[in-house]
């Protein structure tokens, strides 16, 4: 009963675009789930591997289909729980998944194609800050951020530039090397900075910048969403940066190196 209560309130029970939108983003995120689960059936996974990936994708089909979905259309403060669920948890949780051999297995030669010039990509966390800060500011600006509201299509695009910005953010700083380590340190607190801005802004704000319909109260409880919460897993992912960078430099300064 309360399963049935709480999924009554989805897109998909909707109509129109909606519905369409919501359909079209189902059938990705199935596909994309089988292809793991074909390919784990080839490249057994660790079990806490494959456990991350199954949360991943669990809390993907939540965030996007659930009631949060609909809840976000009338409040700023669960539109911003559902932004942070995409970038700061669901991201880095499926970098930590390693899901690519898999993946791979069960898709062959085809999505290498597609994620290796990512992967060339992540070589610069810096740069993968840039640009996850540019759409992070980009779809949070009152305009965009409406018409993403008002459009199913443009909401799934928008699902998407942050779910895709982030996860080559998070694979960027997490997978970064002995050669880039401390620029995947100042990403993380490049992240951590202009976040912490944007949600003192909304926080601070006098008056409602996304629509009269939307209260004060709401908007500042999202800023401070992405202000306080939303930094713990950018201020966690520093930390063990940090220390693999001191690591690193007290192996360079021991006699033994």
């Amino acid at each position: 009963m309360p399963v049935s209560s709480t999924w009554a309130h989805s897109p998909l029970e909707g109509g129109g675009q909606e519905q369409l939108a919501a359909l079209l983003s189902a059938l990705v995120m199935a596909g994309f789930w089988l292809l793991y689960l074909v390919g784990a059936w080839r490249v057994r996974p660790a079990i806490w591997q494959s456990a991350a990936f199954h949360t991943t994708m669990i809390l993907s089909f939540y965030a996007v289909l659930g009631p949060l979905d609909e809840w976000a259309e009338t409040s700023t403060a669960w539109h911003m729980v559902q932004h942070m669920l995409f970038m700061v948890v669901i991201a880095p949780l499926f970098v930590l998944s390693r899901p690519l051999p898999q993946i791979s297995a069960g898709g062959g030669r085809a999505g290498a194609l597609v994620w290796e010039p990512m992967l060339r990509f992540t070589r610069h966390p810096m740069l993968t800050a840039y640009v996850h800060g540019m759409v992070i500011w980009f779809w949070h600006t009152p305009y965009f951020y409406v018409l993403a509201l008002d459009n199913p299509w443009w909401h799934v695009i928008e699902h998407a530039f942050f779910l895709v910005t982030a996860g080559l953010f998070w694979w960027a700083v997490l997978k970064s090397g002995s050669r880039n380590v401390h620029w995947a340190l100042f990403a993380l607190l490049f992240t951590l900075m202009h976040t912490g801005f944007l949600g003192a802004m909304l926080t601070f704000a006098q008056s409602s910048l996304y629509g009269a319909d939307r209260p004060l109260e709401d908007q500042q409880l999202a800023g401070l969403i992405m202000w306080v919460l939303g930094a713990f897993p950018y201020l966690v992912a520093s930390c063990w940066v940090g220390y693999r960078w001191y690591q690193q430099m007290q192996r360079r300064i021991s006699p033994e190196g």
